[in-house]
């Protein structure tokens, strides 16, 4: 916590899709830690967690379209950031089905219009691309992925993400060549989480949301793919290797622009039909009911990674397992939907629970 806080204390931090689960988790974090936060986005949906914990008032709100290259440019331009963690995607591999192009144009162009934002940053500037762990062409096999492994995607989200990937390298080797720092003082770096989960996640098509929304309507969840195998953490876990990778990325910048890998231990992954079964038991109610029909689009069953790299490099270990991630998880939902907790101090709460784990 105490490096954490001494490196990002007053730091001009540029956050794109701020207004997210993820990004709003980040956006709470950063300003706990007392960095100055510009955030770029789309609006926030009506019920998300950056509305109910008021992210308007923990970060200067820049309301626009990645996709849109003069106003990335425009906003870096004027904000002269010291990190930039990039988050705004298109993240749901259902929903990049029905909308296969934007998924393209948002997760791929919209990483490009960025690094060429990048390009205004005037002095020294390290940026971390949040991409997935679904870049890798996943041959569901046990063997856990490495960072040098090849990339792919069958679903359009999947291979818009190995995209962005292909779009960052290609910009570190033309534009911000670790060889050459010193003339562009730019640190380029992407990382790929596994299935994050955390309270305030409220998206469509999504186990937990769909687990909270079934529970508190009484309702019966439903299963598409029970025995698939996820790399399941609380989203803490991905934000705090970010910030990590962040400190390095200054540190020793022509070092660590590659990508890591962060997930929860080897052991650790668990099936959907596992996690359901720890939801109910958290919350002490509700019932699950897998679907017969296997008339859905393609979703792996199986993805590990492998995250020897950032545990080695960063020294960063998960602090809490897959059950453990589930249960704070659960507890988020419990105190602020059952309870009517404050969602701000409930987040906070969490945050300082693992910060102090």
């Amino acid at each position: 916590m105490k490096t954490l806080e001494e490196y990002y204390k007053g730091k001009k931090v540029f956050l794109t899709g701020h207004t997210g689960f993820k990004g709003t988790w980040m956006l709470v974090l950063l300003q706990k830690l007392g960095a100055t936060v510009k955030g770029f986005a789309l609006d926030p949906e009506q019920l998300s967690l950056y509305n109910d914990v008021k992210g308007d008032n923990l970060c200067d709100s820049v309301i626009a379209d990645i996709r849109e290259q003069d106003k990335v440019k425009a906003a870096i331009k004027s904000f002269q950031p010291d990190i930039v963690f990039h988050m705004a995607a298109q993240p749901l591999v259902l929903d990049s089905y029905k909308e296969p192009v934007y998924t393209f144009a948002v997760n791929a162009m919209g990483t490009a219009n960025l690094l060429e934002a990048v390009k205004e940053v005037e002095g020294k500037c390290a940026m971390v691309n949040i991409t997935t762990d679904k870049v890798y062409e996943n041959k569901e096999w046990y063997y856990p992925y490495r960072e040098n492994d090849h990339l792919g995607g069958y679903d359009p989200y999947s291979a818009s993400k190995a995209c962005a990937e292909i779009v960052t390298a290609s910009y570190r080797s033309s534009f911000f060549n670790p060889n050459d720092y010193e003339t562009h003082q730019k640190s380029i770096a992407t990382v790929r989480a596994g299935n994050v989960i955390g309270g305030g996640d409220w998206a469509a098509n999504r186990i937990i949301p769909d687990i909270v929304k079934a529970v508190t309507n009484h309702e019966t969840v439903m299963l598409r793919s029970p025995n698939a195998v996820r790399p399941w953490q609380h989203v803490l876990e991905a934000l705090y290797g970010y910030l990590l990778l962040g400190i390095r990325l200054d540190k020793e910048p022509q070092k660590f622009a590659t990508a890591f890998n962060f997930g929860p231990l080897y052991d650790e992954a668990v099936t959907v039909e596992d996690l359901v079964k720890t939801a109910i038991d958290v919350w002490q109610r509700g019932k699950y009911e897998v679907l017969k029909q296997h008339n859905h689009p393609h979703e792996a069953k199986l993805l590990r990674l492998d995250c020897s790299k950032a545990v080695n490099m960063l020294e960063w270990t998960p602090r809490w397992n897959a059950r453990k991630a589930i249960r704070q998880t659960i507890e988020w939902y419990k105190k602020v939907v059952q309870d009517n907790k404050n969602p701000l101090a409930t987040t906070q709460e969490q945050i300082d629970a693992y910060l102090n784990a």
